[in-house]
Protein backbone atom coordinates (compact mmCIF):
# COMPACT_ATOMS: atom_id res chain seq x y z
CA UNK A 1 0.00 0.00 0.00
CA UNK A 2 1.52 3.42 -0.90
CA UNK A 3 2.08 6.13 1.25
CA UNK A 4 0.73 8.72 -0.77
CA UNK A 5 -2.05 10.70 -0.91
CA UNK A 6 -4.47 8.62 -3.38
CA UNK A 7 -6.07 10.30 -6.08
CA UNK A 8 -9.53 9.96 -5.78
CA UNK A 9 -12.07 11.96 -3.93
CA UNK A 10 -10.73 13.63 -1.39
CA UNK A 11 -12.43 13.52 2.17
CA UNK A 12 -14.37 16.53 2.66
CA UNK A 13 -13.33 18.84 6.07
CA UNK A 14 -16.30 17.92 7.85
CA UNK A 15 -15.99 14.26 7.26
CA UNK A 16 -11.89 13.86 8.32
CA UNK A 17 -12.58 16.54 11.42
CA UNK A 18 -16.13 14.62 12.97
CA UNK A 19 -14.66 12.51 15.51
CA UNK A 20 -13.59 15.89 16.79
CA UNK A 21 -16.78 17.76 16.74
CA UNK A 22 -18.89 15.01 17.52
CA UNK A 23 -19.66 14.64 21.16
CA UNK A 24 -18.37 11.29 22.54
CA UNK A 25 -19.75 10.05 25.77
CA UNK A 26 -17.34 8.26 27.57
CA UNK A 27 -19.26 5.33 28.24
CA UNK A 28 -19.67 5.72 23.95
CA UNK A 29 -15.82 6.49 23.96
CA UNK A 30 -14.24 2.70 23.32
CA UNK A 31 -16.91 1.65 21.02
CA UNK A 32 -16.02 4.60 18.82
CA UNK A 33 -12.22 3.63 19.33
CA UNK A 34 -12.62 -0.26 19.10
CA UNK A 35 -14.24 0.17 15.67
CA UNK A 36 -11.94 3.02 14.42
CA UNK A 37 -9.27 0.28 15.01
CA UNK A 38 -10.76 -2.44 13.13
CA UNK A 39 -11.68 -0.72 10.38
CA UNK A 40 -8.19 0.36 10.01
CA UNK A 41 -6.91 -2.89 10.54
CA UNK A 42 -8.98 -4.41 7.75
CA UNK A 43 -7.12 -1.94 5.37
CA UNK A 44 -3.79 -2.73 7.06
CA UNK A 45 -4.45 -6.47 6.47
CA UNK A 46 -4.55 -6.33 2.93
CA UNK A 47 -0.51 -4.92 2.66
CA UNK A 48 2.08 -6.94 2.15
CA UNK A 49 4.92 -4.92 4.37
CA UNK A 50 4.94 -1.79 6.03
CA UNK A 51 6.67 0.31 3.54
CA UNK A 52 7.07 3.45 5.59
CA UNK A 53 9.50 2.04 7.82
CA UNK A 54 13.15 2.21 7.33
CA UNK A 55 15.85 -0.16 8.75
CA UNK A 56 15.62 0.21 12.68
CA UNK A 57 13.54 2.99 12.23
CA UNK A 58 9.94 4.23 11.23
CA UNK A 59 9.80 6.76 8.83
CA UNK A 60 6.66 8.58 8.47
CA UNK A 61 6.76 9.24 5.21
CA UNK A 62 6.53 12.66 2.89
CA UNK A 63 4.10 15.76 2.14
CA UNK A 64 0.62 15.85 4.07
CA UNK A 65 0.82 12.13 4.90
CA UNK A 66 3.97 12.46 6.75
CA UNK A 67 2.96 15.23 8.42
CA UNK A 68 -0.32 13.37 9.31
CA UNK A 69 1.92 10.50 10.58
CA UNK A 70 4.28 12.60 12.45
CA UNK A 71 1.42 14.26 14.58
CA UNK A 72 0.05 10.65 14.95
CA UNK A 73 3.19 9.36 16.12
CA UNK A 74 3.27 12.34 18.97
CA UNK A 75 -0.30 11.69 19.82
CA UNK A 76 0.57 7.75 20.07
CA UNK A 77 3.12 9.08 22.89
CA UNK A 78 0.57 11.45 24.39
CA UNK A 79 -2.10 8.55 24.75
CA UNK A 80 0.03 5.90 25.94
CA UNK A 81 1.48 8.15 28.82
CA UNK A 82 -1.37 9.34 29.71
CA UNK A 83 -3.00 5.55 29.93
CA UNK A 84 0.20 4.67 32.28
CA UNK A 85 -0.58 7.38 34.08
CA UNK A 86 -3.77 6.30 34.54
CA UNK A 87 -2.96 2.98 36.74
CA UNK A 88 0.57 4.61 38.50
CA UNK A 89 1.10 5.12 41.56
CA UNK A 90 0.31 8.65 41.34
CA UNK A 91 -2.92 8.84 40.13
CA UNK A 92 -4.54 5.54 41.97
CA UNK A 93 -3.19 6.60 45.69
CA UNK A 94 -1.85 10.37 45.51
CA UNK A 95 -3.57 12.85 43.21
CA UNK A 96 -6.37 14.37 44.77
CA UNK A 97 -9.75 14.75 42.97
CA UNK A 98 -9.19 17.75 40.68
CA UNK A 99 -5.50 16.40 39.52
CA UNK A 100 -7.90 13.21 38.41
CA UNK A 101 -10.18 14.41 36.57
CA UNK A 102 -7.91 16.92 34.72
CA UNK A 103 -5.52 13.59 34.24
CA UNK A 104 -8.61 11.70 32.67
CA UNK A 105 -9.99 14.58 30.51
CA UNK A 106 -6.30 14.86 28.58
CA UNK A 107 -6.02 11.21 28.25
CA UNK A 108 -9.49 10.81 27.04
CA UNK A 109 -8.47 13.90 24.57
CA UNK A 110 -5.08 12.44 23.25
CA UNK A 111 -6.66 9.06 23.36
CA UNK A 112 -9.27 10.32 20.03
CA UNK A 113 -6.48 12.56 18.58
CA UNK A 114 -4.88 9.42 18.21
CA UNK A 115 -7.59 7.21 16.59
CA UNK A 116 -8.54 10.03 14.60
CA UNK A 117 -5.10 10.49 12.92
CA UNK A 118 -5.14 6.80 12.32
CA UNK A 119 -8.51 7.08 10.71
CA UNK A 120 -7.71 10.18 8.86
CA UNK A 121 -4.64 8.96 7.17
CA UNK A 122 -6.20 4.99 6.11
CA UNK A 123 -9.48 7.63 4.74
CA UNK A 124 -6.90 9.41 2.30
CA UNK A 125 -5.81 6.60 0.91
CA UNK A 126 -2.40 6.45 3.02
CA UNK A 127 -0.64 3.47 5.29
CA UNK A 128 -0.60 4.95 8.61
CA UNK A 129 2.82 3.72 10.54
CA UNK A 130 2.82 0.84 12.81
CA UNK A 131 1.72 1.10 16.99
CA UNK A 132 5.19 2.41 18.42
CA UNK A 133 6.43 0.95 21.28
CA UNK A 134 7.13 3.71 24.13
CA UNK A 135 10.05 3.18 27.50
CA UNK A 136 10.06 5.47 30.43
CA UNK A 137 12.49 6.49 33.08
CA UNK A 138 11.96 4.58 36.44
CA UNK A 139 9.67 5.98 38.37
CA UNK A 140 7.91 7.98 35.91
CA UNK A 141 4.35 7.57 37.44
CA UNK A 142 5.19 7.12 40.91
CA UNK A 143 5.00 11.01 42.51
CA UNK A 144 3.29 13.95 41.36
CA UNK A 145 6.67 15.54 40.46
CA UNK A 146 7.74 13.27 37.44
CA UNK A 147 4.64 12.68 36.02
CA UNK A 148 3.38 16.30 36.04
CA UNK A 149 6.85 17.76 34.86
CA UNK A 150 6.96 14.57 32.00
CA UNK A 151 3.25 15.94 31.14
CA UNK A 152 4.65 19.50 30.69
CA UNK A 153 7.35 17.83 28.76
CA UNK A 154 5.27 16.23 26.20
CA UNK A 155 2.74 18.70 25.78
CA UNK A 156 4.75 21.64 25.27
CA UNK A 157 6.33 19.21 23.10
CA UNK A 158 3.43 18.93 21.00
CA UNK A 159 2.26 22.23 20.88
CA UNK A 160 6.10 22.89 19.40
CA UNK A 161 5.60 20.22 16.87
CA UNK A 162 2.17 21.30 15.83
CA UNK A 163 3.59 24.86 15.20
CA UNK A 164 6.78 23.40 13.22
CA UNK A 165 5.03 21.19 10.96
CA UNK A 166 2.39 23.52 9.64
CA UNK A 167 4.87 24.93 6.98
CA UNK A 168 5.12 21.05 5.34
CA UNK A 169 1.23 20.89 5.01
CA UNK A 170 -0.12 21.68 1.38
CA UNK A 171 -3.85 20.52 1.79
CA UNK A 172 -5.78 23.49 3.31
CA UNK A 173 -8.49 21.13 4.81
CA UNK A 174 -5.21 19.52 6.65
CA UNK A 175 -3.99 22.53 8.13
CA UNK A 176 -7.35 23.59 9.25
CA UNK A 177 -7.42 20.60 11.12
CA UNK A 178 -3.95 21.00 12.51
CA UNK A 179 -4.94 24.52 13.89
CA UNK A 180 -7.89 23.00 15.58
CA UNK A 181 -6.35 20.13 17.03
CA UNK A 182 -3.20 22.10 18.52
CA UNK A 183 -5.90 24.71 20.19
CA UNK A 184 -6.58 21.60 22.54
CA UNK A 185 -2.88 20.70 22.98
CA UNK A 186 -2.20 24.42 23.95
CA UNK A 187 -4.72 24.17 26.51
CA UNK A 188 -3.25 20.88 27.93
CA UNK A 189 0.55 22.54 28.29
CA UNK A 190 -1.84 25.66 29.90
CA UNK A 191 -3.80 23.68 32.68
CA UNK A 192 -0.27 20.98 33.30
CA UNK A 193 1.90 24.09 33.57
CA UNK A 194 -0.78 25.61 36.04
CA UNK A 195 -0.30 22.58 38.05
CA UNK A 196 3.53 22.54 38.56
CA UNK A 197 3.72 26.01 38.77
CA UNK A 198 0.93 28.54 38.78
CA UNK A 199 0.94 31.32 35.76
CA UNK A 200 3.58 29.91 33.76
CA UNK A 201 1.43 29.08 31.17
CA UNK A 202 3.00 31.82 28.88
CA UNK A 203 6.65 31.26 30.38
CA UNK A 204 9.51 32.66 28.13
CA UNK A 205 10.83 29.11 27.57
CA UNK A 206 7.57 28.45 25.30
CA UNK A 207 6.64 31.90 24.45
CA UNK A 208 8.65 34.95 22.83
CA UNK A 209 7.67 37.23 25.04
CA UNK A 210 10.53 39.69 24.07
CA UNK A 211 10.19 39.00 20.59
CA UNK A 212 7.08 38.68 18.52
CA UNK A 213 5.07 37.18 21.51
CA UNK A 214 4.08 33.98 19.85
CA UNK A 215 4.21 30.47 21.62
CA UNK A 216 7.51 29.18 19.99
CA UNK A 217 7.70 26.15 17.14
CA UNK A 218 10.18 23.57 16.75
CA UNK A 219 11.00 21.70 13.74
CA UNK A 220 10.21 17.65 13.36
CA UNK A 221 14.10 17.07 13.14
CA UNK A 222 14.57 19.01 16.90
CA UNK A 223 10.98 17.55 17.99
CA UNK A 224 11.88 13.68 17.22
CA UNK A 225 15.04 14.26 19.13
CA UNK A 226 13.24 14.09 22.42
CA UNK A 227 10.17 11.96 21.13
CA UNK A 228 12.42 9.01 20.47
CA UNK A 229 14.52 9.47 24.07
CA UNK A 230 10.72 7.64 25.26
CA UNK A 231 10.57 5.51 21.99
CA UNK A 232 12.22 2.00 22.05
CA UNK A 233 14.28 0.68 19.46
CA UNK A 234 12.53 0.21 16.31
CA UNK A 235 9.79 2.59 17.00
CA UNK A 236 12.30 5.31 17.00
CA UNK A 237 11.13 8.01 14.68
CA UNK A 238 12.58 8.95 11.25
CA UNK A 239 11.70 12.50 9.87
CA UNK A 240 13.64 13.33 7.15
CA UNK A 241 11.02 13.02 4.74
CA UNK A 242 9.65 16.12 6.36
CA UNK A 243 13.06 18.62 5.14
Amino acid sequence: MSQNLSSGPEPTVADLDRPLYTPIKRRSFFMYAGATAGATALVLAGCDKDDNNSPGMVNVGTSDVGVLNYAYALEQLEADFYTQVRTGTYYTTIANAVEKQILDDLYYHEVIHRDFFKAAITAAGATPIKALTTVYPANTFSTKASVLNTAKAFEDLGVAAYNGAAQYITKPDYLYLAGKIVSIEARHAAIIRDLVTEGSFVGSDIVDIAGNSLEMSKLPSVVVATANTFLADGSKLDVSGLG
